[in-house]
Order: structure tokens, then C-alpha cells, then sequence
């Protein structure tokens, strides 16, 4: 695996295929990394896409499992990855790109829409995360126990102090919708997206159909589309006709 270095920072990270940049985000919440695709994946969309674009993705900063480091930045969490996602592409050179999140993924496209809504051209969410009132803390217990612990076992500069505050930053203290943007910035939000809603308790139906509905060009796939071997076709199908819809025109 090659490996991107911005100072404390260390991302490795994969491409595979060729044509228009595509980045690709894991899921695994935390402990995303590479191996999602070909393990936990509805379906490895490495295989599925590379085909046709330039796939690039990585393993999460401080992710167990995976092969990337760097400080646990308490008081910006979302934005220190963001600065990793963002990074990278700046490292191999790409100004505009594709994105294609999974899980945890979603917010972070959210964010990147934010911090970057020139350079992505469309973004396709699959099972986005998002807030349900109903369990409300699952985010933070969820990394307290099975992310933070074993980061502190391998990392002595990091304790459970830190993650306390890291994990309250990213989600308590904005714990509503998806995390990292409002209603408003999804409402105003002119780049395409497609959604592919799930609904488990980390990936809520209701917030993936809410940002669809409130996103002035979005588009949502078949519902559900996860459980039959006959239905996950129809979905990477969508996402790869949306995927060549939105790739410039010189890039076909």
C-alpha cells in the first residue's frame, strides 16, 4: 500500500483502475478501512467500478485493523478527516472527483460537500449513518468500547480521556441529522446525490430519505436493496449510470 504523509499524519491508502477519480469511503465506522470492501460490503465497489473510473480509498486515520496514524484531533474531529479525504486527493494531484461513502461515509460526504463543494462533482451515500432520537448516545458507546480501547492499548500517547472528548465532539455535540451539516446546507446544496437508504440502528431510513428529500438534486435507490441477491444488482447498476451521468464530458 502506498502511503500519503502531511506531517504526524500517515494515510495508506489503494487505487485501482482507471478513468475519472472516484474516492471511495469504507465503512466500519472508526475502524474503517480497505478491508470493508471485500469483507462486511454489500458489495466490493473497487470490483464493481474500477472498470470505468479511477478508484482511490483508504484506510481511516487511527482505525484498528488498519495500516493509518496520526493525532486524535479532539477539538475537530469530522474536519480532521476531512483534511486526510481532501489530502490525499490534493497528493495525487486530482482537483475534481467522484465520491462514494458507505456507513460512516455519509456523514463525511456531507462534510466534504461542505469544505470542498467545487471539486465533487457527485456523490452517491450507501447506508449512510445518521441520528435517531431513539438511541441517541449509540455512536459514542460504540467507539468508547470497541474503537477507543484497543487505539489506547497500541497508542501511548492516547487515552481514554482523550477519547472521551473526541467521541463527545464528533457526536454529542451536534447530535441531530447526519452529524456534520444542517438541514439548511442540504437544502441549499446544489451537487447531485444518490442515496441508498438503509435502516439499522446506525443507518437510520428516515435520515437517509430526510437529506434525499431535502437535497435539490438527489436521486434514492430501490428500497431495501441489501437483502436478495437479485436486488444488489439493480443498486450498483443506479449508482454506476449515476456515476457516468454526472462524469464530465471530457472524462467519457
Amino acid at each position: 500500500m502506498p502511503v500519503f504523509e502531511k506531517g504526524p499524519v500517515q494515510i495508506f491508502y489503494e487505487e485501482a483502475g482507471a478513468g475519472f477519480p472516484l474516492l471511495l469511503l469504507p465503512g466500519g465506522g472508526l475502524n474503517s478501512t480497505i478491508s470493508f470492501f471485500t469483507g462486511s460490503a454489500p458489495f466490493n465497489a473497487i470490483e464493481e467500478l474500477e472498470g470505468e473510473f479511477r478508484c482511490i480509498t483508504a484506510d481511516l486515520r487511527n482505525a484498528n485493523g488498519g495500516k493509518s496514524s496520526g493525532p486524535v484531533e479532539v477539538d475537530r474531529p469530522w474536519d480532521a478527516y476531512a483534511d486526510d479525504q481532501l489530502g490525499l486527493m490534493d497528493h495525487l494531484k486530482i482537483d475534481k472527483f467522484l465520491v462514494m461513502g458507505f456507513c460512516i461515509g455519509g456523514p463525511f460526504i456531507w462534510n466534504l460537500l461542505r469544505r470542498a463543494p467545487d471539486r465533487i462533482v457527485a456523490a452517491v451515500l450507501a447506508q449512510p449513518s445518521g441520528f435517531r432520537p431513539e438511541t441517541p448516545d449509540l455512536f459514542y458507546q460504540n467507539n468508547i468500547k470497541g474503537w477507543g480501547p484497543p487505539l489506547c492499548a497500541r497508542r501511548p500517547d492516547v487515552t481514554m480521556t482523550m477519547v472521551d472528548a473526541f467521541l463527545s465532539r464528533m457526536y454529542r455535540a451536534n447530535a441531530d441529522f447526519v452529524f456534520t451539516v444542517t438541514r439548511d446546507f442540504v437544502r441549499a446544496c446544489r451537487t447531485p446525490v444518490l442515496v441508498l437508504p438503509d435502516d439499522v440502528p446506525a443507518h437510520p431510513f428516515a435520515v437517509a430519505m430526510e437529506s434525499a428529500l431535502l437535497a435539490p438534486n438527489s436521486q434514492v435507490s430501490l428500497y431495501p436493496w441489501k437483502e436478495t441477491k437479485d436486488t444488489i444488482p439493480l443498486a450498483v447498476r443506479h449508482v454506476r449510470m449515476f456515476l457516468q451521468a454526472h462524469r464530465p464530458q471530457s472524462a467519457r
